[in-house]
């Protein structure tokens, strides 16, 4: 369970994620049938650092897909200065009893035949601040920062958040 205390920076990744609303959904699954890919909006993110969403009815039986399976979220919005990349375990959710103990209103009125409701919990988020440039450097400082980054592998604005619980420190045997 995610929580303020374990992950304090989930209340950054709740507005980040709220500000961009829309994403880019990649199922990761292996299996043969899988759930397209879709630009989706994000309508809530929840205290536990679920993502609600919905994405069209596929033409097949949806039975006939797995109830959960990896996927992968690349949020963004244009004229915004940062983007987001989620990884995580996403979950159908289509159980009526399951639908109507949801503890937010707002997403049983959207419910409809040709939409199917999916909750992603996030595993990792990778948060990346866009690098405007306001001013040229010169080709000679362009060159310097790119064998920069390719030498000691760093990206500019790149911030990683995992999620998943931390793993306890291990201590040297004596």
């Amino acid at each position: 369970m995610i929580n303020h205390s374990t992950f304090p920076n989930l209340p950054f990744l709740q507005q980040k994620i709220q500000e961009l609303k829309n994403a880019l959904f990649f199922s990761q699954n292996i299996s043969v049938l899988r759930m397209a890919t879709t630009i989706v909006s994000i309508l809530k993110v929840d205290e536990l650092g679920q993502l609600w969403f919905f994405v069209p009815r596929p033409r097949q039986e949806l039975h006939e897909f797995d109830r959960e399976f990896p996927v992968r979220l690349e949020l963004f919005r244009k004229g915004k200065g940062f983007y987001l990349h989620i990884t995580g375990r996403a979950y159908i959710v289509d159980d009526p009893e399951e639908v109507n103990n949801l503890l937010f209103e707002d997403l049983k009125e959207q419910m409809s035949g040709n939409m199917v409701l999916i909750k992603v919990k996030m595993g990792k988020a990778d948060y990346f601040e866009s690098m405007a440039r306001t001013h040229h450097n010169g080709w000679w400082h362009d060159l310097r920062t790119h064998l920069h980054a390719w030498f000691f592998n760093t990206r500019p604005g790149y911030k990683p958040y995992q999620l998943d619980a931390p793993l306890p420190m291990l201590r040297p045997v004596a």
